[in-house]
């Protein structure tokens, strides 16, 4: 399958068929592909680590997308997983998927909890 964020071909597995779904999906929805970075490589606590998705805005990162394949149910776990990976990325948004169902998060940093969103928000690239 071409991916259009990394402008290549990948193969296509059960993730990344959540993977490319999610990515037109957000696209669609206002989110420019120049914006999205896949795969994005981070280190956890001194360990490689790659975000399936990282939305940049303004040069920086603004949402972190965990995809799961369709089997893998959205459990805490998955959360815990891109709350880790937002130790280092600081983001206001996350967005978790397995392509039937999706979980979107609003972090406010300001008492440190976690809202849930009914839709995705919308992209809004600051000048």
């Amino acid at each position: 399958m071409f991916d259009p964020a990394r402008r290549r071909w990948v193969a296509l597995t059960p993730e990344e068929w959540v993977r490319q779904c999610t990515l037109l999906r957000l696209h669609a929805a206002g989110y420019p592909l120049e914006v999205m970075q896949v795969e994005a490589a981070i280190a956890v606590n001194g360990m490689s680590r790659r975000c399936d998705i990282v939305v940049h805005s303004d040069g920086r990162p603004w949402m972190i997308v965990e995809c799961k394949k369709n089997e893998i149910p959205l459990t805490q776990k998955v959360c815990d997983q891109a709350c880790r990976y937002n130790t280092v990325l600081q983001v206001p948004y996350l967005l978790l998927t397995n392509g039937r169902q999706e979980v979107i998060i609003e972090i406010d940093y300001s008492v440190g909890r976690l809202i849930q969103l009914k839709e995705l928000p919308p992209f809004v690239k600051k000048t």
